[in-house]
């Protein structure tokens, strides 16, 4: 009698931990890419080109990195580190495609994939569109730079200037969270 009693258990606990792990197919509604462009058609030059290199992998590592963080100063902005592999990464991507589409004429975004697989990294990217782009840090020097060690995802505001505003550990699992930061940290406004 007590056999069944464990086998439902563990069952329900193997449910609980897989649907905890951030499937490969987040289910809430995100922008299309057609719908992001026409929302961000006005945004400024800076942030404009972010959006050109949209759903990108660009190379160059961290060298490439701090030029566009260069050419961001004059905008607030925020950096997410990601990677293919981390569930909760992929549990917080729908947040960040809404939040980009809706605060992306005030605020840059930039992605960073760390220590993954390109493959793996495009094929999420394939499936799941990001109006900006992300760069690529096999070796962890981006992610370091920006101040994420204890494990990602990790997320890092910056004011106009390019200074650290705030640093979010850990996934960000609901819109409202994610907008409560980015309008205390660096005063945003909603584009659309």
């Amino acid at each position: 009698m007590r056999a069944p009693v464990v086998l439902i258990a563990c069952c329900a606990l193997a449910a609980a931990v897989l649907a905890g792990c951030g499937g490969d197919e987040p289910s809430a509604k995100v922008p299309t890419p057609a719908e992001a462009r026409a929302a961000l058609a006005d945004a400024p030059p800076a942030l404009a080109s972010l959006h050109a290199d949209a759903n990108e992998l660009l190379p160059g590592g961290k060298p490439a990195f701090d030029r566009r963080f260069a050419a961001l100063r004059g905008h607030p902005f925020v950096v997410n580190v990601w990677a293919s592999w981390c569930g909760p990464c992929k549990e917080e991507f729908p947040v960040l495609q809404r939040a980009a589409v809706r605060y992306g004429t005030t605020i840059g975004f930039l992605g960073v994939d760390t220590r993954d697989v390109a493959e793996d990294a495009q094929g999420w990217l394939r499936r799941h569109w990001l109006a900006y782009p992300s760069y690529v840090d096999a070796d962890g020097k981006i992610t370091d730079a920006v101040g994420i060690r204890v494990g990602i995802p990790g997320t890092v505001f910056y004011d106009r200037d390019g200074e650290r505003a705030y640093m979010h550990q850990g996934p960000y699992r609901e819109d409202a969270d994610f907008e409560r930061d980015l309008q205390r940290y660096l005063g945003a406004k909603p584009s659309s």
